[in-house]
């Protein structure tokens, strides 16, 4: 049994080459070999968002506060709440981040493939975040 204590790992600012606005991420877990998944708690400042990207396994949000937007390529834009859980498939080209008025957090997890848990793309653009 290993316990992370609340506090023991330290916040890091999201990168700016995968995300546009304010972004703390707060890891959580990664799990030892053989087990490939890891997690983390990410709070995007109003405004702020992910570039579009993929996960080889999937990945899973868990919404635990504010509001936020979700998309997957080629969808709508679709609002996200406290306790709301979003599946993306494997490969499915997506991003996910705040509204402009209003901060979001969410639990993260996915899982690598080959010791890669995500492909990052373009940045979402002004105009495609303003298309809800």
């Amino acid at each position: 049994m290993e316990i992370k204590r609340s506090g023991s790992q330290a916040s890091t600012k999201g990168p700016t080459d995968w995300f546009t606005g304010s972004v703390r991420i707060d890891p959580l877990f990664e799990g030892a070999e053989p087990a490939r998944v890891c997690g983390a708690s990410v709070t995007f400042e109003p405004g702020a968002r992910t570039a579009w990207h993929t996960h080889p396994l999937g990945q899973t949000l868990i919404v635990t506060s504010g509001l936020g937007w979700a998309q997957r390529h080629g969808g709508p834009i679709e609002e996200i709440r406290p306790g709301d859980v979003v599946w993306f498939a494997p490969n499915e080209k997506h991003w996910h981040g705040a509204t402009p008025t209003t901060a979001m957090t969410h639990i993260a997890i996915q899982e690598a493939l080959n010791g890669k848990p995500v492909e990052w793309m373009e940045k979402v653009s002004d105009e495609q975040y303003r298309k809800s």
